[in-house]
């Protein structure tokens, strides 16, 4: 069965972004984003990817989700298909179904949606990106975590899972520390779902 593994970066204390949906606050470096490009390439934007020259196969992932709040900032940069080398779903009740022919817009249950990907034969695992929100509904059905944490205090704002309430065992399978101070993290689940 296919995986679903949600990639977020967090604050110190545990918020990935501030309260009005803001992100900025969260330091990058050249460091982060080699680290990334090398670990985890199917997370760079397709407008990005052409630049920095990555152009080979997805090597963990096929399917990108994201929350609305995630896929807004593609949108206000002008890019409808930010993941154009990836299926793309985004979990929202009010963009229009025909917002782009390679994004497909969610208003149902996300997690009917992920069981139905997740049961796919073949193809390579499913990633959730972002979205505290879409994290919440989605968090049954994560099987890993991977959490760029970074070394900022930010006081107040949306945690990992906004909404949820699902406690869930997981454990740490690797840790790489980078010079900034900053970590990522990747946990998988230890106990089978509910349900």
């Amino acid at each position: 069965m296919r995986t679903l593994t949600y990639f977020v970066a967090v604050s110190l204390d545990g918020f990935v972004c501030a309260p009005d949906g803001s992100f900025d606050f969260l330091p990058h470096s050249e460091e982060s984003a080699a680290y990334h490009a090398r670990e985890y390439p199917e997370l760079i934007p397709t407008h990005i990817r052409a630049h920095i020259g990555l152009d080979g196969p997805n090597r963990r992932f096929d399917t990108m989700l994201q929350g609305r709040g995630s896929y807004q900032v593609a949108l206000d940069e002008g890019i409808t298909s930010p993941y154009a080398h990836m299926r793309q779903y985004v979990l929202s009740r009010t963009l229009p179904k025909d917002t782009d022919p390679d994004v497909t817009i969610v208003d149902t249950d996300p997690l009917a949606l992920v069981r139905a990907l997740k049961r796919e034969e073949g193809g390579l695992d499913l990633c959730l990106v972002g979205g505290p929100t879409a994290a919440g509904a989605l968090l049954p059905e994560i099987d890993e975590l991977m959490i760029k944490r970074y070394p900022v205090i930010a006081g107040a704002g949306k945690p990992f899972f906004d909404g949820a309430f699902a406690p869930a065992a997981f454990e740490r399978v690797r840790s790489t520390v980078l010079g900034t101070g900053a970590d990522y993290t990747l946990f998988r689940r230890t106990a089978p779902r509910a349900g």
